[in-house]
């Protein structure tokens, strides 16, 4: 028999090290896919009660749609009041925010903005939004909800690396992405794509198994859905890829110069009009309400709200919208923008270029309309973004269907060169620099102009 041997107390310890490290990494792990668990029944709770607002909307309009006359102008304004009063940080789209905060050195402001407090406002004003009127989507305001709790969950677990507080940000902004559409994969492009600019191998991993929990998380509340239904639409190499051209170039120069407008405006409005926006916001926002009443009334209501049925009728063949649907809907973004309300531009987006597409194909026989449709759906959306991976699978994903991948990616990236020729900053990343110069008006801060320009990549 061989004799055993003794095991030291030093030894003893260095396992009891071992024991406790691995325990509390294993806890460490059950808190972030709790958070992750956390944004997916966030995210499906916002989307429930943006469908309900919305419903309530339609309620009225069809009761009576001059009832918007007031609804719509007093809905911004309160909105507007509650944001600047009390939840300053909730306005616009939520995804420049989420940027912004990935890019600055100052963690009092990065607290301020992914406060539970800031994301539960973003979610109830997003709502006020959308049964305003005004055309809005929470798609983006998911990002800055997502991004805000997997930050809190970080500062519970007392987690200081810049590093590792950055990769939960974009995860929570990804998940959200994945959450609110169903989309697992375009989450995950859109988290290296838009949030990150490039892919790190330190924080994929954290950013993945986010996705994947909180995309898992939405299924299993709301069932394995496609956003737009399915549809097995081609587009054949041939003269079918007139569309790809058609809808690239078109949807460049309409995306293109959304983009670069609301680019300007973000920087301010020079002369009265800007004093009257500066002096009064709150009659801005309200009169930014009538304006867009008034194009509800011309428009039979389509312009309301995010566009989702208007856009899923139009890729599925079930409606018949005019062309001028794609140029009030684009004003109505525009307008909902300028009101400075929170509210994203995804959904209005997609919405637009559904509707664009949908009036190139009267002209383009030779293409299945279903087809053309989701090619100027791509394109106008890659074309706002300048992301025109993200755009793709997103696409490609909530339609369910990967047989005109090809025709997508060629669209969507003719559009981003389209785009990119008219503006030359991509839309969320300008948005990101101007709110990294206002958040910290202080001269020689963690957020002067020159430090966050040259941390965002931009010129």
């Amino acid at each position: 028999m061989s004799a055993s041997v003794p095991v030291t107390s030093a030894q003893l310890r260095h396992l009891r090290d071992q024991a406790r490290a691995g325990t509390v990494n294993w806890r460490r792990k059950l808190i972030y896919w709790s958070g992750a668990i956390m944004v997916g029944v966030v995210a499906v709770t916002f989307a429930f009660l943006a469908d309900r607002a919305a419903n309530l909307r339609s309620q009225i309009v069809a009761f009576s749609p001059w009832l918007m006359l007031v609804v719509t102008p007093g809905g911004l304004a309160l909105s507007t009041w509650l944001t600047r009063t009390w939840f300053r940080g909730a306005q616009g789209s939520g995804i420049p925010q989420a940027i912004a905060c990935m890019h600055l050195n100052d963690v009092r402001i990065v607290d301020r903005v992914l406060a539970l407090k800031i994301a539960m406002a973003k979610i109830l004003l997003t709502c006020l939004g959308l049964f305003s009127g005004a055309s809005i989507g929470r798609e983006g305001p998911t990002v800055q909800v997502g991004a805000s709790i997997m930050h809190t969950v970080g500062r519970f677990m007392g987690v200081h690396d810049p590093i590792k507080q950055r990769a939960l940000i974009k995860a929570g902004g990804a998940a959200g992405v994945a959450a609110a559409f169903n989309t697992p994969l375009a989450g995950i492009v859109f988290g290296i794509e838009e949030l990150a600019h490039s892919y790190e191998q330190r924080t994929s991993g954290t950013m993945l198994t986010c996705v994947v929990i909180a995309g898992v998380t939405a299924i299993a509340m709301v069932g394995n859905y496609t956003y737009f239904g399915h549809t097995s639409s081609v587009v054949p190499v041939g003269v079918s890829w007139l569309a790809v051209l058609a809808c690239g170039v078109l949807g460049g120069l309409s995306g293109g110069s959304f983009s670069a407008l609301l680019v300007r405006i973000s920087r301010g409005i020079p002369g009265r009009m800007g004093l009257f926006i500066a002096r009064r916001p709150i009659s801005f926002a309200a009169l930014c309400g009538l304006v867009l009443a008034i194009i509800g009334l011309l428009s039979g209501g389509m312009t309301y709200g995010t566009g989702y049925v208007q856009a899923r009728d139009i890729i599925m063949g079930s409606g018949d919208y005019p062309a001028s649907f794609f140029v009030l809907k684009f004003l109505a973004t525009i307008v909902s923008y300028c009101s400075g309300i929170p509210g994203g531009l995804f959904a209005p987006s997609l919405s637009v270029g559904a509707g664009m597409g949908g009036w190139v194909a009267q002209y383009l026989p030779h293409t299945s309309p279903g087809a053309v449709v989701l090619l100027g759906t791509v394109a106008y959306f890659a074309a706002v973004t300048q992301a025109p991976l993200t755009a793709t699978v997103i696409v490609m994903e909530m339609c369910d269907n990967q047989q005109i991948t090809l025709a997508l990616l060629a669209s969507a990236f003719l559009a981003f060169g389209v785009s990119r020729a008219l503006c030359s900053h991509a839309l969320y990343g300008a948005l990101a620099v101007r709110f990294l110069r206002t958040a910290d008006p202080r001269p020689n801060s963690s957020t002067s102009p020159t430090p966050a320009t040259d941390t965002m990549g931009r010129k």
